[in-house]
């Protein structure tokens, strides 16, 4: 490679994390936290990665199993397993036995739902739990009669699961499933007749008794807490095709981003892995370094760019058509922190044609406790968006040093997008 520190720098990054594009609007300047100090994701446990849980409430009847089903079948790249509500249905006694017909299953004390609170927050440690079999001829709960290994996504499904606020508190996402109640009760007509043995005149009298006042009562209410609404349950293809998309998203998206929400890592291809692996060979020779790195460097400023702020924009076509497109933001400039972050400026200029570059040299280990060396800044800076250019992120201090100097320029921290190759 030719240069002893790079070598050491890109072995030390081996490891690392490669990111795009860092806003400092919720980022704290003032200093970098010790390991100690350092904030940690929830819910982890001997080195588990918390799932994804995901809640699907309804009418009973209403679709949630299909809704399910069809998220499973399209996450085949991920372990998921469903816990249904129904399994933690309390067992009848001797007495109300006798009296079934005059129990409401659909009423919140219904559910052992201590027991299925217990259970969703072992899974949601990585802890592997026993979920009860619940019998709806005999209405008795057999006990441990499944276990349940801890996965990356966890369904909850049930028609009150959005009932308990401390249930709730556990789901990612929660998704009511909506169906109109003439199909509900057709459904349910169909389903309790031949699975669960039942005549239609008891299942017509339990609807008008019990179901429907409690979907009015109890399940409905639960709709206001939903992200998602699924009109028409599994019929509606499209919803499910953007929740499964969007679970996909956050399952891939680096815990770090999850503490940090302005923090943006570019979604890892073979293609970006590749070329990593090429700049961190230390048999690599120096051309070959130099254009995969320029490479990846293009895909970092292209990213940031797309975090810029946009307005709505109309053209003329050649054919007379109108196109509504979107036009970004005009005052722009790029900081590079020197030396490396100079390694950036020609891929910000292939992207912005024209945009004025300013550039920063910070000492590393101080000059008698004055770390800023130089300075060449645009004079407007202050309105401006500053994209800042540094490749390699070690300690973080010349970034905190630079980022500083912005916002005593007057740069709003809304404004600064912090372009990042590898941080170690």
């Amino acid at each position: 490679m030719g240069s002893k520190s790079v070598d050491q720098v890109l072995d030390a990054a081996a490891a690392g994390v490669h990111y795009s594009a860092l806003r400092l609007d919720e980022l704290n300047v003032q200093g970098s936290m010790s390991a100690e100090e350092q904030p940690t994701t929830s819910g982890l446990e001997n080195g588990h990665q918390e799932p994804f849980v995901i809640g699907v409430a309804g009418g009973a009847s209403s679709g949630k199993t299909t809704v399910c089903k069809m998220i499973i079948d399209q996450l085949r790249d991920q372990r998921v397993v469903v816990v249904t509500q129904e399994s933690f249905y309390y067992g009848l006694t001797d007495q109300e036995l006798i009296h079934v017909h005059d129990y409401n299953f659909d009423h919140p004390d219904a559910f052992d739902t201590e027991l299925l609170l217990s259970c969703m927050k072992n899974l949601k440690r990585g802890k592997a739990v026993d979920i009860p079999n619940y019998n709806f001829k005999t209405y008795k709960s057999v006990p441990n009669a499944r276990k349940v290994n801890p996965s990356d996504v966890i369904i909850l499904e049930g028609i009150l699961v959005f009932h308990d606020s401390r249930l709730r508190d556990l789901m990612n996402m929660k998704i009511f499933v909506d169906t109109d109640a003439d199909v509900r009760l057709t459904r349910r007509i169909r389903r309790d007749t031949i699975e669960k043995g039942r005549d239609i005149k008891t299942v017509l009298d339990q609807y008008s008794k019990f179901v429907k006042p409690a979907f009015e009562d109890f399940i409905l209410p639960t709709k206001k807490y939903a992200d998602i609404i699924i009109p028409r349950g599994g019929d509606n293809d499209v919803a499910i095709d953007l929740i499964v998309q969007h679970i996909r998203t956050k399952l891939g998206q680096h815990d770090l981003c999850k503490v940090h929400p302005n923090l943006y890592v570019i979604q890892t291809t073979y293609q970006i892995r590749g070329m990593h692996t090429i700049i961190r060979d230390a048999a690599t020779a120096t051309h070959d370094f130099i254009f995969y790195a320029d490479r990846l460097i293009r895909l970092v400023v292209e990213h940031g760019l797309g975090h810029l702020p946009f307005q709505e924009k109309q053209v003329i076509t050649p054919t007379g058509s109108v196109y509504t497109g979107v036009e970004f933001s005009k005052r722009l400039c790029g900081i590079s922190v020197i030396r490396s972050g100079e390694s950036m400026e020609n891929a910000l200029r292939a992207c912005c044609k024209g945009i004025k570059i300013g550039k920063i040299l910070i000492h590393r280990e101080g000059d008698n406790g004055q770390q800023l060396i130089y300075q060449n800044l645009p004079k407007d800076i202050a309105n401006r968006h500053v994209l800042l250019l540094d490749p390699i992120l070690g300690t973080g201090n010349s970034a905190v040093q630079a980022i500083s100097l912005l916002l005593k320029k007057g740069v709003q921290e809304a404004n600064i997008i912090f372009l990042n190759l590898i941080s170690w």
